[in-house]
């Protein structure tokens, strides 16, 4: 049991001055250029995932609740109630609640207008994920380039083909190469976890509105 917690022990540091090294013979500079994409599109999917998140609701526990208000004629009740819970189900219920005195396809039109704000709220940001997925591989096909051209130069330089003379400008070039792939695998498994989960955000908040124009209805026809 001493040998395992040993090795588990060792691991972080084996690792830690693997990347280190590595991080050093690819250029510093150039892989800082890589490390900071990383950085900069690891804070935008967690601000995402945050905000998905808190954007969830229990939307028919939530529904089953307008319900019970508009049931007792509590409009304002119903409305206080979406008003004060967070997430695009209970902004939607607000502006349906909003125009309940309306025809019902003004009503349908509400709830269609803030969905379609709400779903853009949702994919914010997106755009600046995927973008550092392009950016990161590209970093690292640049670093393949700038690694062939210091190896020809060394070439020049040395008026030989020794491979001691390219291996420096070869790794420099592999480094990065690898090292903007490692980036850009990493955002994508995050980007498509955000999108699968704006996908359910999404289907929700449409069964949620087809509920919600149902309970809108069967409130009109109750005062008739």
């Amino acid at each position: 049991m001493y040998h395992l917690y040993s090795i588990c022990s060792i691991i972080p540091d084996v690792l830690h001055e693997s990347v280190k090294t590595r991080f050093i013979e690819g250029s510093a500079l150039f892989m800082s250029f890589i490390a900071l994409t990383l950085i900069i599109g690891l804070a935008f999917c967690l601000e995402r995932i945050i905000y998905l998140n808190l954007s969830q609701i229990n939307a028919k526990k939530f529904l089953y609740r307008i319900e019970d208000f508009l049931k007792q004629h509590d409009i304002e009740g119903a409305k206080s109630v979406a008003r004060d819970t967070r997430g695009p189900v209970a902004s939607i219920t607000y502006q349906a609640l909003m125009r309940i005195d309306e025809d019902v396809n003004e009503i349908d039109r509400a709830i269609t207008s803030c969905g379609s704000v709400q779903a853009g709220l949702l994919e914010k940001n997106l755009s600046w994920i995927s973008l550092f997925i392009a950016v990161a591989p590209s970093l690292g096909f640049l670093g393949t380039v700038l690694g062939m051209i210091q190896s020809f130069d060394n070439i020049q330089q040395a008026g030989d083909m020794n491979p001691v003379v390219i291996a420096g400008g070869m790794k420099f070039a592999l480094i990065t190469t690898v090292a903007g792939l490692i980036v850009a695998i990493v955002l994508q498994f995050f980007y498509n976890y955000l999108l699968n989960k704006i996908e359910e955000i999404v289907g929700e908040m449409e069964d949620s509105s087809i509920s919600l124009l149902d309970i809108v209805i069967q409130k009109k026809r109750s005062r008739r």
